[in-house]
């Protein structure tokens, strides 16, 4: 690792910008993050006035499926490969897909079937990315700054939700939708640019498996360490009875049980992302050393405690306040469970052990999309919302009795 820097600050939050090699990691994720966010936007819009609602859902299927078929592939290579070198691969790859989305929306030939290959290539980028950007943290900071080092990720992963969406919007309606694809595929440009200059600590070579075996190795470590492999598995179940719903049934909720229309909606999103940037700067801050199993579980239990209150509150006030504690809770939760999982897991099991966490946590979400669109008319939106945070609260309470969960320091 390079020579650091003289300390910034005495606030702890910012211990991990000592670092050059993480300031270098975090700038171009940082820009690119913002990209990101901004592309989502359009290609929601986009992809709504070319082929409308229903055939929009195929074309994030696709990204979804793209992102699924290469995560675990991208964790094994990313625990054999060098990690920077897996990053900047996947970021000119994407530059390519998107640019080439922005070329074909530009010229005005952009079709249905062009946008779902486009959006697969994309997610297969996504899926070798993952796994390399969890593991480089590490190899780029020293232990005892990976809490701050989490957390100014979080920031700036939390933060590109509230900046992405409106530049989007400005520049969309300014100039079209190919210019925000193409500020998205701009982005990873200056990810990889960055991401050149940072010289990460070199793992220790790992003899070459094969990639499939490697995998297994993963998924046998994974299983065999109990608060991994109920976590991933509890939260595979919990996101398709919670997030998912949210997903599908908050517009009507905000509409139909508030009275209130899309400035509404769009509030409570930013009041969202505002609370998961102050959650994750007070983990930076404040980082818990005790019983941090047990600790990570409270926050998703009020998580989903202030859930039920959203749905059910009879004020939009109140609802604004309960999505403010949910965004503390999660930007919070996030940050520590990564540093623990980069604290807790081997160096060379890290990528693949964090490419199982997101196939795992978000193999159930088109599950979940569909069975909530299916259920929609059978309740309130409030209603169906409530009852799936009520059911994740009681699975996350029954778990956090478990003696191995409160053996985690």
């Amino acid at each position: 690792m390079d020579a650091q820097s003289a300390p910034l600050s005495r606030v702890r939050v910012f211990d991990a910008f000592r670092h050059r090699d993480f300031r270098l990691l975090w700038i171009g994720q940082a820009i690119s993050l913002v990209g990101d966010a901004a592309f989502f936007t359009a290609i929601a819009w986009r992809g709504f006035t070319l082929v409308g609602s229903s055939r929009l859902g195929l074309v994030f299927l696709a990204q979804a499926i793209g992102l699924l078929a290469t995560l675990l592939i991208g964790g094994a290579l990313a625990d054999r490969l060098p990690r920077r070198s897996m990053m900047i691969a996947s970021d000119l790859a994407r530059l390519v897909v998107i640019g080439t989305l922005a070329g074909f929306d530009a010229t005005g030939h952009l079709s249905f079937t062009t946008l779902l290959v486009l959006a697969f290539l994309a997610g297969l980028g996504d899926g070798f990315f993952f796994p390399a950007f969890g593991g480089i943290v590490p190899l780029v900071v020293e232990k005892a700054s990976l809490a701050s080092a989490n957390s100014l990720i979080g920031v700036a992963r939390w933060g590109s939700i509230l900046v992405g969406p409106s530049l989007a919007a400005g520049l969309y309606g300014a100039f079209g939708s190919a210019t925000v694809f193409a500020l998205d595929a701009s982005s990873f440009v200056v990810s990889a640019a960055f991401l050149a200059r940072a010289r990460p600590r070199a793992m220790q070579p790992q003899e070459n498996a094969g990639t499939f075996r490697e995998i297994a190795a993963g998924v046998r470590y994974v299983s065999a360490v109990p608060w991994l492999w109920v976590t991933i598995t509890l939260f595979a179940v919990i996101l398709m009875l919670q997030l998912a719903p949210q997903q599908v049934l908050m517009p009507e909720l905000v509409r139909e049980h508030f009275h209130r229309g899309v400035k509404a909606y769009g509030l409570l999103t930013t009041i969202f992302g505002a609370g998961t940037v102050v959650g994750t700067l007070t983990f930076g801050q404040f980082t818990p050393r005790r019983r941090r199993g047990l600790v990570n579980y409270t926050f998703w239990l009020v998580n989903s405690l202030a859930i039920v209150l959203l749905a059910l509150s009879p004020w939009f006030g109140m609802a604004a306040a309960a999505a403010l504690l949910r965004g503390f809770c999660v930007g919070f939760g996030v940050a520590m469970w990564e540093t623990m999982l980069q604290e807790l897991v081997p160096e060379h099991m890290l990528s693949r052990v964090v490419s199982l966490d997101f196939f795992g946590s978000f193999g159930l979400m088109p599950v979940g999309l569909a069975f909530a669109a299916a259920v929609a008319g059978l309740a309130s939106a409030g209603t169906l919302i409530a009852a799936g945070a009520l059911v994740s609260a009681g699975m996350i309470a029954v778990t956090m009795t478990r003696p191995w969960l409160r053996r985690i320091e």
